[in-house]
Protein backbone atom coordinates (compact mmCIF):
# COMPACT_ATOMS: atom_id res chain seq x y z
CA UNK A 1 0.00 0.00 0.00
CA UNK A 2 1.54 3.49 -1.09
CA UNK A 3 -0.28 5.92 1.51
CA UNK A 4 1.70 8.75 -0.16
CA UNK A 5 -1.31 10.51 -2.59
CA UNK A 6 -0.10 11.81 -5.57
CA UNK A 7 -2.54 14.58 -6.91
CA UNK A 8 -3.83 15.07 -9.80
CA UNK A 9 -1.80 18.24 -12.20
CA UNK A 10 -4.42 20.02 -13.97
CA UNK A 11 -6.72 21.46 -11.12
CA UNK A 12 -5.73 23.37 -8.02
CA UNK A 13 -5.82 20.06 -5.90
CA UNK A 14 -2.47 20.24 -6.60
CA UNK A 15 -1.99 22.97 -3.80
CA UNK A 16 -3.28 20.92 -1.13
CA UNK A 17 -1.67 19.73 1.80
CA UNK A 18 -3.39 18.35 4.65
CA UNK A 19 -1.73 20.42 6.89
CA UNK A 20 -4.48 19.08 9.85
CA UNK A 21 -2.11 16.61 11.36
CA UNK A 22 0.50 19.16 11.99
CA UNK A 23 1.44 18.96 15.94
CA UNK A 24 2.69 20.81 18.79
CA UNK A 25 5.95 21.70 18.60
CA UNK A 26 8.25 18.49 19.98
CA UNK A 27 5.53 16.37 19.81
CA UNK A 28 5.34 13.17 17.18
CA UNK A 29 5.50 13.63 13.70
CA UNK A 30 2.92 11.45 11.42
CA UNK A 31 4.56 10.68 7.84
CA UNK A 32 3.48 8.83 5.00
CA UNK A 33 4.78 5.44 4.47
CA UNK A 34 5.05 3.30 1.71
CA UNK A 35 4.36 0.05 2.61
CA UNK A 36 5.26 -3.24 0.35
CA UNK A 37 2.42 -5.49 2.21
CA UNK A 38 -0.89 -4.19 3.56
CA UNK A 39 -1.83 -1.50 6.08
CA UNK A 40 1.11 -1.78 8.54
CA UNK A 41 2.19 -5.18 8.40
CA UNK A 42 5.87 -4.03 8.05
CA UNK A 43 8.31 -2.64 10.54
CA UNK A 44 6.41 0.75 10.09
CA UNK A 45 3.39 1.96 11.47
CA UNK A 46 2.79 4.95 9.92
CA UNK A 47 4.52 7.16 13.30
CA UNK A 48 7.55 6.83 12.17
CA UNK A 49 9.21 6.88 15.88
CA UNK A 50 10.98 4.26 17.37
CA UNK A 51 9.05 2.37 20.50
CA UNK A 52 11.74 3.85 23.03
CA UNK A 53 11.27 7.21 22.35
CA UNK A 54 7.39 7.55 22.04
CA UNK A 55 5.11 9.15 25.41
CA UNK A 56 2.00 7.56 24.82
CA UNK A 57 -0.21 10.75 24.93
CA UNK A 58 1.42 12.40 22.66
CA UNK A 59 0.36 10.02 19.87
CA UNK A 60 -3.32 11.22 21.20
CA UNK A 61 -3.60 14.43 19.27
CA UNK A 62 -2.44 13.54 15.51
CA UNK A 63 -4.81 10.84 16.01
CA UNK A 64 -7.66 13.05 16.58
CA UNK A 65 -6.68 15.25 13.88
CA UNK A 66 -6.31 12.21 11.35
CA UNK A 67 -10.23 11.40 11.67
CA UNK A 68 -10.52 14.18 8.86
CA UNK A 69 -7.13 13.70 7.31
CA UNK A 70 -6.92 14.47 3.51
CA UNK A 71 -10.18 16.01 3.63
CA UNK A 72 -10.48 17.24 -0.25
CA UNK A 73 -10.11 14.42 -1.50
CA UNK A 74 -11.14 11.89 1.32
CA UNK A 75 -14.52 13.62 1.90
CA UNK A 76 -15.24 16.70 0.16
CA UNK A 77 -15.26 15.89 -3.03
CA UNK A 78 -17.45 12.38 -2.68
CA UNK A 79 -19.80 12.31 0.54
CA UNK A 80 -20.04 16.17 0.84
CA UNK A 81 -21.41 16.17 -3.04
CA UNK A 82 -22.97 12.94 -2.29
CA UNK A 83 -24.63 14.67 0.43
CA UNK A 84 -26.29 17.64 -1.03
CA UNK A 85 -24.25 19.56 1.08
CA UNK A 86 -21.48 20.74 -1.17
CA UNK A 87 -20.42 21.25 -5.11
CA UNK A 88 -17.14 22.12 -6.24
CA UNK A 89 -16.69 24.62 -9.53
CA UNK A 90 -13.88 23.31 -10.24
CA UNK A 91 -14.20 20.97 -13.49
CA UNK A 92 -11.18 18.75 -11.95
CA UNK A 93 -11.79 16.35 -14.92
CA UNK A 94 -14.46 14.98 -17.08
CA UNK A 95 -15.33 12.01 -14.93
CA UNK A 96 -14.73 12.13 -11.45
CA UNK A 97 -16.67 11.17 -7.83
CA UNK A 98 -19.39 14.12 -8.22
CA UNK A 99 -20.25 12.99 -11.85
CA UNK A 100 -20.42 9.24 -10.54
CA UNK A 101 -16.71 8.19 -11.75
CA UNK A 102 -15.38 7.20 -8.81
CA UNK A 103 -11.73 8.57 -8.86
CA UNK A 104 -9.17 5.95 -7.47
CA UNK A 105 -6.17 8.68 -6.85
CA UNK A 106 -8.55 10.50 -4.56
CA UNK A 107 -11.10 8.42 -2.61
CA UNK A 108 -7.89 6.13 -1.78
CA UNK A 109 -7.17 8.61 1.25
CA UNK A 110 -10.61 7.44 2.45
CA UNK A 111 -9.26 4.06 2.99
CA UNK A 112 -5.76 4.12 3.91
CA UNK A 113 -5.06 6.95 5.81
CA UNK A 114 -7.08 5.71 8.34
CA UNK A 115 -5.13 2.38 8.95
CA UNK A 116 -1.53 4.47 8.51
CA UNK A 117 -2.54 7.50 10.91
CA UNK A 118 -5.44 5.81 13.29
CA UNK A 119 -5.12 1.97 13.06
CA UNK A 120 -1.87 1.76 13.11
CA UNK A 121 -1.04 3.82 15.94
CA UNK A 122 -3.79 2.53 18.01
CA UNK A 123 -2.00 -0.62 17.27
CA UNK A 124 1.35 0.90 18.77
CA UNK A 125 -0.04 1.97 21.81
CA UNK A 126 -1.88 -1.36 22.57
CA UNK A 127 1.70 -3.22 21.89
CA UNK A 128 3.25 -0.07 24.43
CA UNK A 129 0.89 -1.41 26.86
CA UNK A 130 -1.53 1.54 26.57
CA UNK A 131 -4.29 -1.15 27.87
CA UNK A 132 -3.19 -1.47 31.29
CA UNK A 133 -0.76 1.28 31.79
CA UNK A 134 -3.66 4.21 31.28
CA UNK A 135 -7.08 2.75 30.83
CA UNK A 136 -8.33 5.99 30.70
CA UNK A 137 -6.25 6.95 27.64
CA UNK A 138 -6.81 3.66 26.45
CA UNK A 139 -10.58 4.12 26.12
CA UNK A 140 -10.14 7.74 24.53
CA UNK A 141 -8.16 5.85 21.72
CA UNK A 142 -10.99 3.09 20.96
CA UNK A 143 -13.36 5.86 20.94
CA UNK A 144 -11.58 7.94 17.90
CA UNK A 145 -10.74 4.80 16.32
CA UNK A 146 -14.81 3.50 16.39
CA UNK A 147 -14.91 7.55 14.74
CA UNK A 148 -12.25 6.89 12.45
CA UNK A 149 -12.96 3.18 11.33
CA UNK A 150 -17.14 3.80 11.14
CA UNK A 151 -16.59 5.96 8.38
CA UNK A 152 -14.45 3.71 6.40
CA UNK A 153 -16.51 0.68 6.08
CA UNK A 154 -19.73 2.94 5.74
CA UNK A 155 -18.01 4.57 2.15
CA UNK A 156 -16.85 1.45 1.45
CA UNK A 157 -18.52 -2.05 3.12
CA UNK A 158 -16.17 -5.07 4.53
CA UNK A 159 -13.11 -3.67 5.52
CA UNK A 160 -10.03 -5.22 7.47
CA UNK A 161 -10.45 -5.33 11.44
CA UNK A 162 -9.93 -7.46 13.59
CA UNK A 163 -7.07 -8.69 12.10
CA UNK A 164 -4.97 -5.45 11.04
CA UNK A 165 -1.51 -5.71 12.49
CA UNK A 166 -1.15 -9.30 13.28
CA UNK A 167 -0.30 -11.15 9.97
CA UNK A 168 2.52 -10.12 7.45
CA UNK A 169 0.85 -11.62 4.27
CA UNK A 170 -2.98 -11.01 2.88
CA UNK A 171 -5.20 -9.58 5.60
CA UNK A 172 -8.42 -10.76 5.90
CA UNK A 173 -11.90 -8.40 5.55
CA UNK A 174 -14.39 -8.69 8.43
CA UNK A 175 -18.21 -8.38 7.29
CA UNK A 176 -19.88 -5.20 7.66
CA UNK A 177 -21.51 -6.92 10.75
CA UNK A 178 -18.93 -8.00 12.31
CA UNK A 179 -17.15 -4.92 12.93
CA UNK A 180 -20.49 -3.21 14.17
CA UNK A 181 -20.29 -5.53 16.69
CA UNK A 182 -16.65 -4.48 17.17
CA UNK A 183 -17.69 -1.29 17.62
CA UNK A 184 -20.47 -1.71 20.06
CA UNK A 185 -17.87 -3.76 22.39
CA UNK A 186 -15.21 -1.14 22.08
CA UNK A 187 -17.23 1.59 23.01
CA UNK A 188 -18.48 -0.93 25.90
CA UNK A 189 -14.60 -0.92 26.92
CA UNK A 190 -14.34 3.14 26.51
CA UNK A 191 -17.23 3.59 28.80
CA UNK A 192 -16.21 1.38 31.42
CA UNK A 193 -12.36 2.50 31.27
CA UNK A 194 -13.38 6.16 31.45
CA UNK A 195 -16.33 5.45 34.25
CA UNK A 196 -14.17 3.54 36.12
CA UNK A 197 -10.91 6.33 36.08
CA UNK A 198 -13.53 8.85 36.94
CA UNK A 199 -15.14 6.97 40.41
CA UNK A 200 -11.33 6.70 41.32
CA UNK A 201 -9.45 9.90 40.10
CA UNK A 202 -12.71 12.16 41.02
CA UNK A 203 -12.24 15.59 39.22
CA UNK A 204 -9.27 14.30 37.48
CA UNK A 205 -8.17 15.93 33.98
CA UNK A 206 -4.86 14.10 32.89
CA UNK A 207 -5.75 14.45 29.17
CA UNK A 208 -6.27 17.88 28.81
CA UNK A 209 -2.99 19.01 27.43
CA UNK A 210 -3.49 16.46 24.85
CA UNK A 211 -6.67 16.93 23.71
CA UNK A 212 -8.43 18.65 20.55
CA UNK A 213 -11.95 17.73 21.14
CA UNK A 214 -12.66 18.23 24.75
CA UNK A 215 -10.35 19.64 27.02
CA UNK A 216 -9.49 16.10 28.72
CA UNK A 217 -13.14 16.39 30.08
CA UNK A 218 -13.93 12.58 30.22
CA UNK A 219 -17.56 13.55 30.87
CA UNK A 220 -18.09 14.40 27.54
CA UNK A 221 -16.02 11.70 26.02
CA UNK A 222 -18.49 9.37 28.09
CA UNK A 223 -21.09 11.22 26.23
CA UNK A 224 -19.97 10.95 22.79
CA UNK A 225 -19.09 7.69 23.18
CA UNK A 226 -22.43 7.05 24.31
CA UNK A 227 -24.46 8.88 21.53
CA UNK A 228 -21.44 7.34 18.64
CA UNK A 229 -23.10 3.95 20.03
CA UNK A 230 -26.93 5.44 19.24
CA UNK A 231 -25.21 6.65 15.67
CA UNK A 232 -24.34 3.35 15.11
CA UNK A 233 -27.29 1.23 15.99
CA UNK A 234 -29.95 3.52 13.94
CA UNK A 235 -27.49 2.79 11.01
CA UNK A 236 -27.96 -0.98 11.44
CA UNK A 237 -31.58 -0.72 12.31
CA UNK A 238 -32.63 -2.29 8.58
CA UNK A 239 -29.84 -5.23 8.17
CA UNK A 240 -29.85 -5.94 12.16
CA UNK A 241 -33.22 -4.80 14.09
CA UNK A 242 -32.71 -6.50 17.25
CA UNK A 243 -29.02 -5.34 17.64
CA UNK A 244 -29.89 -1.85 16.43
CA UNK A 245 -32.45 -2.02 19.57
CA UNK A 246 -30.91 -4.02 22.05
CA UNK A 247 -27.45 -1.20 21.40
CA UNK A 248 -29.89 1.82 21.21
CA UNK A 249 -31.68 1.25 24.26
CA UNK A 250 -28.34 0.76 26.21
CA UNK A 251 -27.37 3.90 24.46
CA UNK A 252 -29.84 5.82 25.60
CA UNK A 253 -30.03 4.58 29.09
CA UNK A 254 -26.36 5.02 29.94
CA UNK A 255 -25.46 6.43 33.25
CA UNK A 256 -22.98 9.10 31.40
CA UNK A 257 -26.01 10.27 29.59
CA UNK A 258 -25.58 11.75 25.62
CA UNK A 259 -24.84 14.85 24.08
CA UNK A 260 -27.36 17.17 24.94
CA UNK A 261 -26.77 21.04 24.25
CA UNK A 262 -24.12 22.42 22.13
CA UNK A 263 -21.94 22.60 24.67
CA UNK A 264 -21.61 18.95 24.51
CA UNK A 265 -20.88 19.17 20.73
CA UNK A 266 -17.65 17.07 19.46
CA UNK A 267 -15.70 19.27 17.28
CA UNK A 268 -11.65 18.98 16.61
CA UNK A 269 -9.88 21.68 17.65
CA UNK A 270 -7.62 22.74 14.10
CA UNK A 271 -3.87 22.10 15.33
CA UNK A 272 -1.32 24.80 15.85
CA UNK A 273 -0.10 25.86 12.03
CA UNK A 274 -2.99 23.91 10.38
CA UNK A 275 -6.09 25.85 9.15
CA UNK A 276 -10.10 24.96 9.30
CA UNK A 277 -10.20 22.65 5.91
CA UNK A 278 -13.55 23.65 4.98
CA UNK A 279 -12.30 27.25 5.14
CA UNK A 280 -8.83 26.21 3.31
CA UNK A 281 -11.23 24.65 -0.02
CA UNK A 282 -13.82 27.73 -0.16
CA UNK A 283 -11.57 30.62 0.40
CA UNK A 284 -7.80 29.57 -0.38
CA UNK A 285 -8.66 27.32 -3.28
CA UNK A 286 -12.42 28.17 -4.16
CA UNK A 287 -12.81 24.72 -4.40
CA UNK A 288 -16.03 24.23 -2.61
CA UNK A 289 -19.40 26.09 -2.87
CA UNK A 290 -22.69 25.68 -1.28
CA UNK A 291 -25.03 22.63 -3.13
CA UNK A 292 -28.36 23.40 -4.76
CA UNK A 293 -29.80 20.98 -2.37
CA UNK A 294 -29.12 22.11 0.48
CA UNK A 295 -29.74 25.90 -0.90
CA UNK A 296 -32.96 24.77 -1.92
CA UNK A 297 -34.46 23.61 1.46
CA UNK A 298 -32.86 26.26 3.50
CA UNK A 299 -34.58 29.46 0.71
CA UNK A 300 -37.91 27.12 0.78
CA UNK A 301 -37.67 26.99 4.95
CA UNK A 302 -37.17 30.22 5.42
CA UNK A 303 -34.41 29.18 7.60
CA UNK A 304 -32.77 31.30 10.06
CA UNK A 305 -29.65 29.21 10.05
CA UNK A 306 -28.96 30.15 6.32
CA UNK A 307 -26.23 33.48 6.50
CA UNK A 308 -24.58 31.46 9.53
CA UNK A 309 -24.52 28.44 7.00
CA UNK A 310 -23.70 30.46 3.60
CA UNK A 311 -22.77 33.68 1.84
CA UNK A 312 -25.05 34.09 -0.86
CA UNK A 313 -23.34 34.75 -5.17
CA UNK A 314 -21.74 37.19 -5.76
CA UNK A 315 -21.89 36.93 -9.93
CA UNK A 316 -23.33 40.04 -10.89
CA UNK A 317 -26.24 38.85 -12.91
CA UNK A 318 -27.30 37.25 -9.73
CA UNK A 319 -25.32 38.38 -6.83
CA UNK A 320 -27.14 38.59 -3.08
CA UNK A 321 -29.23 35.30 -3.77
CA UNK A 322 -28.55 31.95 -2.44
CA UNK A 323 -27.76 29.82 -5.73
CA UNK A 324 -25.67 26.75 -5.19
CA UNK A 325 -24.48 24.23 -7.84
CA UNK A 326 -26.14 20.92 -8.84
CA UNK A 327 -24.10 18.36 -8.05
CA UNK A 328 -23.06 16.89 -11.90
CA UNK A 329 -23.33 19.68 -13.65
CA UNK A 330 -21.29 20.63 -16.44
CA UNK A 331 -18.33 23.04 -15.81
CA UNK A 332 -17.76 25.12 -18.48
CA UNK A 333 -14.88 26.79 -16.44
CA UNK A 334 -13.88 27.29 -12.61
CA UNK A 335 -15.14 30.97 -13.29
CA UNK A 336 -18.09 29.71 -14.92
CA UNK A 337 -19.68 29.26 -11.20
CA UNK A 338 -17.06 30.38 -8.88
CA UNK A 339 -19.18 32.94 -7.77
CA UNK A 340 -22.54 30.85 -6.73
CA UNK A 341 -23.43 30.70 -3.30
CA UNK A 342 -20.07 29.84 -0.47
CA UNK A 343 -19.90 28.53 2.64
CA UNK A 344 -19.79 31.21 5.47
CA UNK A 345 -16.12 31.40 5.73
CA UNK A 346 -16.18 35.15 7.66
CA UNK A 347 -18.83 34.12 9.89
CA UNK A 348 -18.34 30.42 10.49
CA UNK A 349 -16.13 28.48 8.62
CA UNK A 350 -13.29 30.36 10.45
CA UNK A 351 -9.49 29.32 9.47
CA UNK A 352 -9.38 28.34 13.42
CA UNK A 353 -13.17 27.28 13.23
CA UNK A 354 -12.90 23.51 14.87
CA UNK A 355 -14.22 20.74 12.92
CA UNK A 356 -17.55 19.03 13.72
CA UNK A 357 -17.80 15.53 14.29
CA UNK A 358 -21.19 15.38 16.20
CA UNK A 359 -23.98 17.86 17.26
CA UNK A 360 -26.32 17.10 20.12
CA UNK A 361 -28.81 17.81 17.94
CA UNK A 362 -28.07 14.66 15.61
CA UNK A 363 -28.68 12.68 19.00
CA UNK A 364 -32.01 14.70 19.52
CA UNK A 365 -33.21 13.49 16.23
CA UNK A 366 -31.63 9.95 16.63
CA UNK A 367 -34.04 9.98 19.98
CA UNK A 368 -36.66 11.32 17.53
CA UNK A 369 -36.56 7.93 15.30
CA UNK A 370 -36.01 5.73 17.85
CA UNK A 371 -39.38 6.95 19.88
CA UNK A 372 -41.13 6.51 16.69
CA UNK A 373 -40.01 2.94 16.44
CA UNK A 374 -41.12 2.52 19.60
CA UNK A 375 -37.76 1.60 21.65
CA UNK A 376 -37.57 1.95 25.42
CA UNK A 377 -35.52 4.77 27.12
CA UNK A 378 -36.21 7.03 23.49
CA UNK A 379 -39.12 9.52 25.06
CA UNK A 380 -41.76 11.21 22.45
CA UNK A 381 -40.82 11.46 18.67
CA UNK A 382 -42.41 15.11 18.51
CA UNK A 383 -40.74 16.33 22.18
CA UNK A 384 -37.19 15.30 20.71
CA UNK A 385 -37.94 16.25 16.93
CA UNK A 386 -38.51 19.93 18.79
CA UNK A 387 -35.64 20.02 20.66
CA UNK A 388 -33.54 18.78 17.95
CA UNK A 389 -35.00 21.45 15.77
CA UNK A 390 -34.02 23.83 18.98
CA UNK A 391 -30.89 22.82 20.22
CA UNK A 392 -29.42 22.80 16.55
CA UNK A 393 -30.96 26.78 16.37
CA UNK A 394 -29.30 27.67 19.58
CA UNK A 395 -25.99 25.93 17.93
CA UNK A 396 -26.11 28.49 14.66
CA UNK A 397 -27.12 31.58 17.47
CA UNK A 398 -30.54 31.35 16.44
CA UNK A 399 -32.54 31.95 19.76
CA UNK A 400 -35.89 31.87 19.26
CA UNK A 401 -36.68 28.66 17.02
CA UNK A 402 -40.59 28.49 17.67
CA UNK A 403 -42.06 30.05 14.41
CA UNK A 404 -40.18 27.54 12.42
CA UNK A 405 -41.26 24.47 14.40
CA UNK A 406 -44.74 26.03 13.13
CA UNK A 407 -44.28 26.55 10.27
CA UNK A 408 -46.82 23.84 8.27
CA UNK A 409 -46.51 25.83 4.62
CA UNK A 410 -42.75 26.43 3.88
CA UNK A 411 -41.33 23.55 1.63
CA UNK A 412 -37.92 23.19 -0.86
CA UNK A 413 -37.54 25.77 -3.44
CA UNK A 414 -37.36 24.73 -6.83
CA UNK A 415 -33.65 25.19 -8.19
CA UNK A 416 -32.99 27.26 -11.56
CA UNK A 417 -29.77 27.72 -12.38
CA UNK A 418 -28.87 31.24 -14.08
CA UNK A 419 -26.30 29.76 -16.32
CA UNK A 420 -27.55 27.02 -17.82
CA UNK A 421 -31.38 25.94 -17.93
CA UNK A 422 -30.35 22.38 -18.26
CA UNK A 423 -29.61 21.82 -14.14
CA UNK A 424 -32.93 23.17 -13.52
CA UNK A 425 -35.15 21.09 -11.04
CA UNK A 426 -38.69 21.25 -9.90
CA UNK A 427 -38.14 20.73 -5.73
CA UNK A 428 -38.22 16.63 -5.09
CA UNK A 429 -39.48 17.23 -2.36
CA UNK A 430 -42.98 18.39 -0.38
CA UNK A 431 -41.79 18.38 3.24
CA UNK A 432 -43.21 20.97 5.67
CA UNK A 433 -41.77 21.34 9.17
CA UNK A 434 -44.84 21.52 11.65
CA UNK A 435 -45.00 18.03 13.51
CA UNK A 436 -47.99 16.01 12.83
CA UNK A 437 -48.88 13.28 14.78
CA UNK A 438 -51.55 12.19 12.67
CA UNK A 439 -49.04 11.60 9.70
CA UNK A 440 -48.25 8.09 9.19
CA UNK A 441 -44.56 6.80 10.39
CA UNK A 442 -43.29 7.00 6.76
CA UNK A 443 -43.97 10.69 6.72
CA UNK A 444 -42.92 11.28 10.13
CA UNK A 445 -39.53 9.58 9.46
CA UNK A 446 -38.86 11.68 6.33
CA UNK A 447 -39.93 14.78 8.37
CA UNK A 448 -37.05 13.94 11.25
CA UNK A 449 -34.64 12.85 8.52
CA UNK A 450 -35.31 16.30 6.53
CA UNK A 451 -34.76 18.25 9.93
CA UNK A 452 -31.82 16.20 10.98
CA UNK A 453 -30.14 16.27 7.74
CA UNK A 454 -30.19 20.23 8.57
CA UNK A 455 -28.95 20.15 11.73
CA UNK A 456 -25.88 17.80 10.82
CA UNK A 457 -24.43 20.23 8.49
CA UNK A 458 -21.59 20.22 7.47
CA UNK A 459 -20.57 16.73 8.27
CA UNK A 460 -21.37 15.11 5.00
CA UNK A 461 -20.15 11.73 5.73
CA UNK A 462 -23.21 10.41 8.10
CA UNK A 463 -25.86 12.89 6.27
CA UNK A 464 -24.78 10.90 2.90
CA UNK A 465 -24.99 7.19 4.99
CA UNK A 466 -28.51 8.64 6.44
CA UNK A 467 -29.60 9.33 2.95
CA UNK A 468 -28.13 5.78 1.88
CA UNK A 469 -30.16 4.33 4.73
CA UNK A 470 -33.72 6.01 4.44
CA UNK A 471 -34.03 7.86 1.80
CA UNK A 472 -34.19 11.00 3.08
CA UNK A 473 -34.05 13.71 2.36
CA UNK A 474 -35.41 13.38 -1.07
CA UNK A 475 -32.10 15.00 -2.83
CA UNK A 476 -31.88 16.10 -6.71
CA UNK A 477 -30.25 13.49 -9.01
CA UNK A 478 -26.82 14.11 -10.37
CA UNK A 479 -27.27 16.32 -13.33
CA UNK A 480 -24.67 14.24 -15.85
CA UNK A 481 -24.41 10.53 -14.90
CA UNK A 482 -20.97 9.14 -16.23
CA UNK A 483 -20.96 5.46 -14.27
CA UNK A 484 -21.95 3.85 -17.73
CA UNK A 485 -25.19 2.16 -16.31
CA UNK A 486 -22.91 1.14 -12.90
CA UNK A 487 -24.68 4.10 -10.60
CA UNK A 488 -28.64 4.89 -11.37
CA UNK A 489 -29.24 8.65 -11.61
CA UNK A 490 -32.46 8.10 -9.34
CA UNK A 491 -31.24 5.31 -6.76
CA UNK A 492 -28.12 7.61 -6.34
CA UNK A 493 -24.57 6.58 -5.55
CA UNK A 494 -24.20 3.76 -2.19
CA UNK A 495 -20.67 3.14 -1.81
CA UNK A 496 -16.87 3.93 -3.46
CA UNK A 497 -15.29 1.13 -4.88
CA UNK A 498 -12.12 -0.60 -2.58
CA UNK A 499 -8.70 1.83 -3.79
CA UNK A 500 -6.17 -0.01 -6.69
CA UNK A 501 -3.49 -0.48 -4.26
CA UNK A 502 -5.90 -3.26 -2.46
CA UNK A 503 -6.15 -4.84 -5.54
CA UNK A 504 -2.33 -5.61 -6.11
CA UNK A 505 -1.04 -5.68 -1.98
CA UNK A 506 -3.92 -7.80 -0.78
CA UNK A 507 -6.11 -8.95 -3.98
CA UNK A 508 -6.84 -12.15 -2.46
CA UNK A 509 -8.71 -11.35 0.85
CA UNK A 510 -10.16 -8.33 -1.33
CA UNK A 511 -11.75 -10.64 -3.79
CA UNK A 512 -13.55 -12.53 -0.96
CA UNK A 513 -15.18 -9.19 0.75
CA UNK A 514 -16.30 -8.43 -3.18
CA UNK A 515 -18.29 -11.63 -3.08
CA UNK A 516 -19.85 -11.14 -0.40
CA UNK A 517 -21.31 -7.91 -1.17
CA UNK A 518 -22.43 -9.73 -4.67
CA UNK A 519 -19.57 -9.99 -6.69
CA UNK A 520 -19.73 -6.16 -7.74
CA UNK A 521 -17.41 -3.37 -6.69
CA UNK A 522 -18.54 -0.17 -8.01
CA UNK A 523 -21.05 2.83 -6.83
CA UNK A 524 -23.77 1.37 -7.33
CA UNK A 525 -23.56 -1.71 -4.81
CA UNK A 526 -25.33 -1.45 -1.70
CA UNK A 527 -23.52 -1.97 1.49
CA UNK A 528 -25.00 -4.24 4.12
CA UNK A 529 -26.76 -1.95 6.37
CA UNK A 530 -27.98 -0.20 3.13
CA UNK A 531 -31.54 -1.82 2.39
CA UNK A 532 -33.58 -1.44 -0.35
CA UNK A 533 -37.15 -2.10 1.62
CA UNK A 534 -39.34 0.29 3.50
CA UNK A 535 -37.65 1.72 6.51
CA UNK A 536 -41.22 0.22 8.59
Amino acid sequence: MNTSHKLINNSSLTKFARSGAVILSGLLLLTAVGCKKNFEKNATDGTGIPDSEIKLPTLLPPLQSSIFRNYQIAQNLSADGFSGYMMSPTPFMANYDLNYSPFDGWDKAGFNDQYTYVMAPVNKMARLGLRTANPDLWAIALIIKVEAMHRVTDKFGPIPYSAVGKTLTNTPYDSQQSVYNQFFNELDTAVNNLQTFQAANPGAKPFTAYDRIYNGDYSKWIKFANSLRLRLAMHIVKADPATAKLQAEKAMSAAGGLLTDATDNAAIAVAPGAVNDLFQLTNDYSDNRLGATLATYLVGYNDPRLSSFATPATDPAFAGQYIGIRIGSNLPSKSAYVNYASLNVVKTFKNTAPQQIMTAAEIWFLKAEAGLRGWANAGDPKTNYEKGITVSMSQWGVTDATAYINDATSKQADYVDPKNAVNNIKAVSTMTIKWDDAAANEVKLERIMTQKWLAVFPEGQEAWTEFRRTGYPKLFPVVNNTSNGLIDTQIQIRRLPYPSNEKTSNGVELAKAVQSIGGQDNGGVRVWWDLAKGNF
